[in-house]
């Protein structure tokens, strides 16, 4: 028994390593300056986002970061497929499988699907066939959480797009609103993802909002009967709402986190000190966000031969 268990730790641990080091080694900030010179794919996703920013639609900048995260955390690192950050979520549903996109965590929730259209439109006319919706997905995070006000980073590009979505993977691997500090560690290691980047990557609820139906902690702005317009969305940032900053940190030290899975992280448990540091120091919370989004975004990506360039995000091509 225990030489079966071994094995079974030693391929697991494989898989892990497979998932990060053999995928990210494909990737490169200058990907498609070869196969596209003329291509300015960040001022193009940089524009598109401004637009949208500009025209008062403030909360698209954190909905792009939150579609990174779920097309990022479902399928990674999971020892028989070894897919991620592959724009799967994007995909509609279809007569072989159903999309990720009316899963639990997604339906109700995730938006800027019609932002990514309009980048990818942008892109094509440019520069036709070459570029992938999930490098559009990964650049849109960087920029929307940059025009919030928060850090930038480089973005190594090459990742191709997926040919199919799991329904069931997005249900069960992305983390719930109550979840406990020890599940969320498990789901985030499970990934390949410490517990320091889980801290870090959670404060990306520094900016946006959520529906009541998930807020257990803080309800001032939710309806009080449990049912009734539980979509309306309350702020997971008590004060700064569409401002990437590190005040995520102090509405938890203060015990005013929205969500329960928020409040985890400080109370009384193994993060409690990380919370303090990152409410008292957004340089040191910036940092350590950063190096968690390019880890992330590195869980194995499709490269090379795999999946495909998709000419449209919604589906797959023919």
């Amino acid at each position: 028994m225990a030489s079966a268990n071994a094995g079974r730790s030693s391929f697991l641990l494989l898989a892990l390593l497979l998932c990060f080091s053999t995928a990210h080694g494909q990737l490169s900030e200058t990907f498609y300056s070869s196969a596209c010179p003329s291509l300015n794919l960040t001022g193009i996703v940089n524009r598109v986002l401004r637009s949208e920013l500009s025209n008062g639609n403030q909360r698209m900048g954190a909905s792009l970061l939150r579609l990174f995260f779920h097309d990022c955390f479902p399928q990674g690192c999971d020892a028989s497929v070894l897919l991620g950050c592959d724009a799967s979520i994007l995909l509609d549903d279809t007569g072989s499988f159903t999309g990720e996109k009316t899963a639990f965590p997604n339906v109700n929730s995730v938006r800027g699907y019609e932002v990514i259209d309009q980048i990818k439109t942008n892109v094509e006319a440019a520069c036709p066939g070459i570029v992938s919706c999930a490098d559009i997905v990964a650049l849109a995070a960087r920029d929307g959480t940059f025009l919030l006000g928060g850090p930038t980073w480089n973005v190594s590009l090459g990742r191709r797009d997926s040919t199919t979505a799991s329904w069931s993977q997005a249900n069960s691997d992305l983390p719930n609103p109550a979840s406990s500090l020890a599940t969320l560690l498990a789901a985030f290691g499970n990934k390949g993802l410490n517990a320091t980047d889980m801290t870090a990557l959670s404060g990306a609820h520094t900016v946006g909002f959520t529906q009541c139906q998930f807020a257990k902690l803080r309800r001032s702005n939710c309806p009080r009967t449990k049912g009734v317009n539980d979509t309306v969305l309350a702020p997971l940032d008590v004060q700064t709402q569409v401002t990437f900053d590190n005040a995520y940190y102090g509405d938890l030290t203060k015990y005013k986190g929205l969500l329960h899975s928020d409040q985890e992280l400080y109370n009384g448990g193994s993060q409690d000190a990380l919370v303090k540091k990152y409410s008292s120091n957004s340089a040191a919370f910036f940092a350590d966000f950063v190096a968690a989004m390019i880890k992330m975004g590195n869980i194995s990506p499709l490269t090379g031969a795999d999946g495909q360039i998709r000419a449209n995000c919604r589906v797959v091509n023919n």
